[in-house]
């Protein structure tokens, strides 16, 4: 194993993932676990942190860096009842700082929990049957899929899927129920992984499910998607994406953002034989060795489309149909109220970068707290960072209206297509990775692009703007007309080109700029926009068309 990457033997070694978690959660000397461990704890739905505000400080007074977890859970589609949201409010509120954060892969996270209360969480987040299993580390993460709750039958069918293609990538080991649940400890041999073997996958893996003409999950961004083919009103089957990841590391030319590409067609009941064959393929051939080339797209690139294709066949016993036709028109979320084919209703929210907390003026958590008590309904996140009220009935709407506007919860109703549709990953202080600023540094950002689509009539023109503090793309800045991507304090590379239906990637204009350096840049570009564009034409459609962007970096 000396060829392997470090991680690869601490999972060879991890007795289905139980490693010494449990002693490293008992070691009350520190607030960190052990090193092993932190890999561990990450296939187990949750990450070591600390807070970087104040790590010089303690450095200083020679105290460790204050350490903190983020747990992140389950939920396939983004699905939450409200006796599940009131539950993850109330674990917010005692353990994680009285904020939540929605996230692109249509869950929750917390920050900020201390090791001693991991285990109370683990423990109440069951309670409220909900896990955090496989939601980070080498696995099939949370799946997601498109959020319109019940614009057709397909919709709750998609649904479905999702719920059901994630049970069926779920790790099999006991080890999460051990650990957190106090459950029955397990003798002997550990558990076989019928899916992912003893050493599961190489990197991490995303799987989605979009219905067209949506694409609000960014599927041609995930390892693995399934778009839903709908023909005379039924689910006629599903066109397979394969390749896609937005990951890549600055100055290093063999990582790179991958758009997936679409191998074929099946129909819906080859589902799960499918994602299964995809997975194993590329546990079986991923490269083990430099986690930088271990996802997916990197094995496709290398061995080819046609052999994966015929890999993946093989696993299954039946060959892929040709692709059928399909068409995205938006990869943004449709906010305000949406009526459902079954008469019920559906609020979309904006909530600026996922981020749920009660602020002075706008007490967004005590709302979606009293909308929760009241709600009959469901809630549904978004890949978007946003939020559904969904399955309200008519006679419930004066009451959420009220309870969204009395808690200024209504910023779909007031902010500009700029403001609703950007998007920015956690960066600083908590996520070691980030380079600079990303979710803190959003609202000042906008304001100050908002300005300039202001100064040049176009403020309220739709534009995607997605900032990140570090180049693993988990805002998926790569898709979006205008990306910043972290690269040190205050300084960003400036990416331009996306499209409006995540079907292009953008490119890298200049690198390393500050504000002084960028905002010029993008006075000038949205100023020519404004001056020669033809009717209707989106910014990343006009750089393209008018070749500014063959000036790129």
């Amino acid at each position: 194993m000396s060829d392997l990457s470090p991680v690869e033997r601490i999972k060879a070694e991890s007795r289905g993932l139980r490693g010494t978690l449990a002693e490293s959660l008992a070691d009350a000397h520190t607030g960190a676990l052990r090193e092993d461990d932190q890999q561990l704890l990450r296939l187990h739905g949750s990450y070591q942190q600390d807070d970087r505000d104040i790590r010089e400080d303690r450095r200083q007074r020679k105290l460790e860096p204050l350490w903190r977890f983020m747990v992140r859970l389950r939920l396939p589609g983004g699905v939450c009842t409200p006796a599940q949201w009131l539950a993850i409010d109330e674990l917010a509120r005692r353990y994680a700082g009285s904020t939540l954060r929605l996230t692109t892969r249509q869950t929750f996270q917390f920050h900020g929990i201390v090791k001693r209360d991991l285990k109370p969480t683990m423990q109440a987040i069951n309670a409220a049957l909900i896990d955090t299993i496989a939601t980070c580390g080498d696995v099939n993460r949370n799946v997601v899929a498109s959020v319109n709750p019940v614009e057709s039958p397909v919709h709750a069918e998609v649904a479905d899927w999702a719920r059901r293609l994630s049970e069926h990538l779920l790790p099999r080991t006991r080890a999460w129920h051990e650990i957190w649940l106090d459950g029955e400890k397990l003798a002997g041999t550990p558990e076989v992984e019928p899916v992912y073997g003893r050493t599961f996958l190489p990197r991490k893996f995303k799987a989605a499910i979009a219905v067209p003409p949506d694409n609000d999950v960014d599927i041609f961004s995930q390892d693995l998607g399934f778009i839903a083919i709908v023909e005379d009103g039924r689910l006629a089957g599903f066109n397979l994406t394969v390749g896609g990841g937005l990951g890549a590391t600055h100055g290093d030319p063999a990582t790179y953002p991958r758009l997936a590409d679409v191998a074929g067609f099946l129909p819906p009941e080859r589902l799960l034989a499918v994602a299964e064959s995809v997975v194993t393929t590329q546990r079986d051939f991923g490269d083990r060795t430099n986690r930088k080339h271990a996802r997916l797209k990197y094995t496709i690139a290398d061995r080819g489309l046609d052999w994966f294709i015929a890999e993946v066949e093989r696993r299954v016993g039946v060959p892929l149909e040709p692709a059928r036709p399909f068409e995205f028109t938006t990869n943004g979320d449709r906010f305000g109220w949406q009526q459902g084919f079954d008469g019920r209703w559906h609020l979309t929210l904006r909530i600026p970068a996922g981020r749920i907390a009660d602020r002075e003026g706008a007490p967004r958590m005590t709302g979606l707290r009293r909308i929760a008590e009241a709600h009959r309904g469901d809630f549904r996140i978004t890949a978007n960072q946003n939020l559904v009220i969904a399955g309200v009935d008519e006679a419930d709407r004066p009451r959420i209206d009220a309870l969204v506007a009395g808690h200024a919860l209504d910023l779909h109703a007031r902010a500009t297509p700029l403001e609703r549709d950007a998007l920015a990953c956690v960066a600083m202080p908590t996520c070691p990775l980030a380079m600079a600023e990303a979710e803190r540094y959003l609202q000042p950002l906008l304001g100050k692009v908002g300005g300039l689509l202001g100064t040049h009539g176009l403020g309220g023109e739709p534009l995607s703007l997605r900032v990140t503090g570090c180049p693993n793309g988990c805002a998926r800045p790569y898709l979006a007309e205008i990306g910043l991507i972290g690269k040190a304090p205050g300084r960003y590379n400036l990416h331009l080109g996306g499209d409006a239906r995540g079907q292009r990637l953008n490119v890298l204009y200049r690198e390393n700029l500050d504000e002084s350096g960028f905002l010029p840049l993008l006075d000038e570009l949205i100023g020519a926009w404004a001056r020669e564009r033809a009717p209707g034409e989106r910014f990343g459609d006009f750089l393209w068309r008018s070749g500014r962007l063959g000036a790129a970096a």
